[in-house]
Formats: C-alpha cells, sequence, structure tokens
C-alpha cells in the first residue's frame, strides 16, 4: 500500500544512536550517541575481555534537551503524540515525556525487555496484566487504545503514535506453536550441516532456520497486523501516514539466537550492508498507490522533516540539519544526491569493528580505526561487499575519504585511541579461544534448537537477557 525504500539506512549499526538520529534528524557523530546506550568505553573496555588493539571514545548517553525533537515539532503543531516500547534514550529525565510524547508506555532506560517478551515485564512503564501476555502484542493493544481514545475523526485534533517494539531484541524468545512452525519449516528447505563461518572477532551466521527467531518476528508481525486493522475499524487508514522501519541490521553474530541476512553481508554492530541496511516502508493516502519502489539511498533523519512536510508543518532545517524530506520520491520525482554517513568508532558485541562509513551514488566507503585501511564497494554490482576495489579506483577512494572526514571534523566527532596496554598475543589467544570452543558450542546449540526434542523448560522458548 506504500513505497518501499529499496536501499533504506538505519544511522548506525546498533540501536540507539539510530532511535536518536529519528528523534533528531541528526547523524550520530552530530548527536554524540554512537553506541547503544550503557556500552563501556575508553579504559573501561578491557573489562570485556576482547584484548583490542583500541579503546572506544566516551559517548553522549541521552538524547540532549536541547534538541526540538520530532515528536515537539508536532506536538507544537497541535498534535497529541503517544509512545509505546523501546526507548533507550538516556534514563530518568531522558524519557519519552521529557522529550515531546504526552504519554509513555513502556518507554524507559532499558533497550531490552528486561522481563523478555512474556509478563511480568519488569517495566517501571508498562504494568502487568495476564501472566504469559505476549509484549508485542500489549504495546499494540495500548497503540490501538489510544487510537481509540483520541480518534481524530471524533477530537479534531491529529495524533502522533510512535510503536517502537522491543522485538527482535535479545533475549530472542517465542512460543512452541511458532516454534514448531518454524522448525518445520527449517526441516523441509534441508538442514546445512554447518551455519556459522569466521568473520574478524566472531562466527557469523549463514543460515537463516533459527526457529526461535522466526517466532518472535512473526509476533511482532501479528502486532503490526492488530494496528494497521485498527485503523480501518476506525475509519483512520484513509487518513493516516504509517511508517515501517527498524534501528539496526539483524543479529548474525555474538550467540546461537542469530539468524542470517544473506544475501546482506554480516549484521547487527557490523559495518555492512546487514548491519545497517533496514526495512523502509511509508504509506501516504492520496499520494502512494501500493508497489512502488526507489533505489534512492534513504536513511533515518529523513523522517523528521519528511513528516513534517506531509503534515504540513514548516520544516526546521537547524533541527533535522542531516537529513532531506522525501516528498518528492513518493511523488515519483528525485532528489538531491548526498552523501550518508556513518560513524561507529566502537567494537561491536557482535564483532563489528570500529569504522565510519560514507556511500554516495552506488558506492560505499568504509575507514576503519585499527590500522587506517579503507575499502571501496560498488552495491550495484556488489550487494554481498565481497570485492573490495579501492587499490583499482585510489581517486575515488581519496574522494570519498575527504568527505567523509570533513563532515567528521566540522561536527567534532570522537575517536577511539590506541589502548597502551595492548598485547597483540593476547588478542590472539582470545580469537583461537572463539574458534576452538565459541564457534563449535555455537553450532551445537543451533542444532539443539533444531532437534524435536528441544525443550528450554520454561513458557517462553527463550534466550540470555542482552543489554546492547
Amino acid at each position: 500500500e506504500g513505497m518501499t525504500f529499496t536501499n533504506g539506512y538505519a544511522t548506525c549499526q546498533v540501536c540507539s544512536p539510530s532511535r536518536a538520529s529519528i528523534m533528531s534528524g541528526k547523524f550520530p557523530a552530530r548527536h554524540g550517541i554512537t553506541d547503544w546506550i550503557g556500552a563501556p568505553t575508553e579504559a573501561d573496555w578491557r573489562n570485556v575481555g576482547r584484548f583490542n588493539k583500541l579503546l572506544p571514545p566516551a559517548y553522549e548517553h541521552g538524547l540532549p534537551h536541547e534538541y526540538i525533537t520530532l515528536p515537539e515539532a508536532l506536538k507544537a503543531g497541535g498534535y497529541k503524540t503517544f509512545f509505546a516500547g523501546k526507548w533507550h534514550l538516556g534514563s530518568k529525565g531522558s524519557w519519552p515525556t521529557d522529550h515531546g510524547f504526552d504519554i509513555n508506555k513502556g518507554g524507559w532506560d532499558a533497550g531490552s525487555p528486561n522481563g523478555g517478551y512474556f509478563s511480568p515485564y519488569k517495566n517501571p512503564n508498562l504494568e502487568n496484566k495476564e501472566d504469559g501476555e505476549h509484549l508485542s502484542m500489549r504495546l499494540a493493544q495500548e497503540t490501538v487504545h489510544f487510537l481509540n481514545e483520541n480518534n481524530p475523526n471524533t477530537t479534531g485534533q491529529p495524533v502522533f503514535a510512535f510503536l517502537s517494539f522491543y522485538a527482535v531484541h535479545g533475549p530472542i524468545q517465542t512460543t512452541q506453536e511458532k516454534w514448531a512452525k518454524y522448525r518445520q519449516k527449517a526441516m523441509d528447505l534441508g538442514v546445512a550441516d554447518q551455519g556459522f563461518k569466521m568473520g574478524h572477532f566472531l562466527p557469523i551466521r549463514q543460515v537463516q532456520d533459527n526457529p526461535v527467531y522466526a517466532g518472535l518476528v512473526e509476533a511482532m508481525d501479528d502486532a503490526v497486523g492488530a494496528v494497521l486493522n485498527s485503523l480501518s475499524e476506525l475509519g483512520l487508514d484513509e487518513n493516516t501516514i504509517v511508517i515501517f522501519t527498524s534501528d539496526n541490521g539483524g543479529v548474525a553474530a555474538g550467540d546461537a539466537f542469530a539468524t542470517s541476512n544473506l544475501p546482506l553481508r554480516a549484521g547487527k554492530g557490523y559495518q555492512f550492508e546487514g548491519g545497517i541496511r533496514e526495512p523502509y516502508f511509508i504509506k501516504v493516502p492520496g499520494l502512494t498507490k501500493g508497489g512502488e519502489f526507489t533505489n534512492t539511498p534513504v536513511t533515518g533523519t529523513d523522517f523528521y522533516p519528511t513528516v513534517l512536510e506531509l503534515a504540513g508543518l514548516d520544516l526546521k532545517p537547524n533541527e533535522h540539519s542531516d537529513g532531506v524530506s522525501l516528498v518528492p520520491l513518493l511523488k515519483d520525482k528525485a532528489i538531491e544526491e548526498r552523501s550518508l554517513i556513518w560513524h561507529y568508532p566502537h567494537y561491536g558485541n557482535q564483532g563489528g569493528e570500529p569504522s565510519s562509513i560514507i556511500r554516495k551514488g552506488d558506492w560505499k566507503l568504509i575507514h576503519y580505526y585499527e590500522d587506517g585501511r579503507e575499502e571501496l564497494y560498488n552495491l550495484k554490482n556488489d550487494l554481498g561487499e565481497g570485492i573490495d576495489v579501492a587499490k583499482d579506483k585510489p581517486e575515488l577512494v581519496q574522494e570519498l575519504s575527504l568527505t567523509l572526514f570533513n563532515y567528521l571534523h566540522k561536527v567534532e566527532a570522537r575517536f577511539p585511541m590506541h589502548d597502551p596496554e595492548y598485547d597483540a598475543a593476547q588478542e590472539k589467544a582470545y580469537l583461537n579461544g572463539v574458534i576452538d570452543r565459541k564457534w563449535p558450542q555455537l553450532e551445537k546449540q543451533r542444532m539443539q534448537f533444531l532437534s524435536e526434542d528441544f525443550d528450554p523448560k520454561n513458557n517462553w522458548w527463550g534466550s540470555q537477557l542482552t543489554r546492547d
């Protein structure tokens, strides 16, 4: 029913920076939240025990209050604003209601569902109802309730609802019914003997046969359907803009609850397309007809000006300084070619490397901070980023690198520093341990999840809680 943006991106390979970009219209290098809020930095990074060459820089741990956020701009334009789900943009004092939302259901410090995906949730901003209730559907129901109580057709006041699912973040959990459904699908497709391939730091999943992950995705899809159905039932489907996107790629490494994003390389936490390319759909009644596609590269900073223009409100270029309105694309016109920039001077929990990225046209340049090397990919011809052509195009590498670092220095981006205590032998021993012990363990767990005798011995069939 809307337009599909086939080159749609999050502004970061992990969650908090991307979410801050949607709210602010700024790239992470500018707003300063360059990693998930709560990650260790500087000398504290040594405590992680990965013995890396670099120490990640300190960064902002809350959305700056001086910004006029997207919900604040809409609220000033007469909208009633609602938030449900994952926030992860600061602790108390920097929650959704501190940044423009009138109502907050479930948004707080944590990036993971503290009690898992089944009630009780252990969430200070979401009361428990029935034990075993599914979190994704509960958040959808809260959104539907808000639309019911504040139907613009009745009140005359427009509304802005931001439904931010915790799914599909760890802990990965599903029901036995959905697990059985996707286990059978994996069996029908044939189970590969090997599910992982060693990356730079960690094994990366190569096959999409995780029935637990798939079940969690379907539960979110059920919840999306409940909201969309309610728009029709409430008579709002013909005057409501619907946007669907994500904050990073699917988890492809780090634990056995990962999935595969192939043909996109790697996943969450990585500098490759699997970490940053996202679902990106926009439906505008009377403008989009359905089945439309655009290949123009777009990103999370573009929602802010796009929504303002569609709402008939004045743009705020000093706020959404790294975004552009996509209304011309929705009207089947063009926007001016520009550079998209990513800055992640951190080590991803999933194995990504400290790096910065620039994409312009079909070209993507990755700068690595450990050794200063640069890789160049033509995404039109090499979506899987398997052919580095940097040596063949030195002038293009120089041009893109100059543009990238001019921007980073302009916004006073922070960079990683060499660890004076770095010991190459310690890092090598750690990586050998990953290959010799962790990788076989991941393969074993993968087969356990696919076994007909799989029994997690709890009511949610879940994984370990993660914080990132």
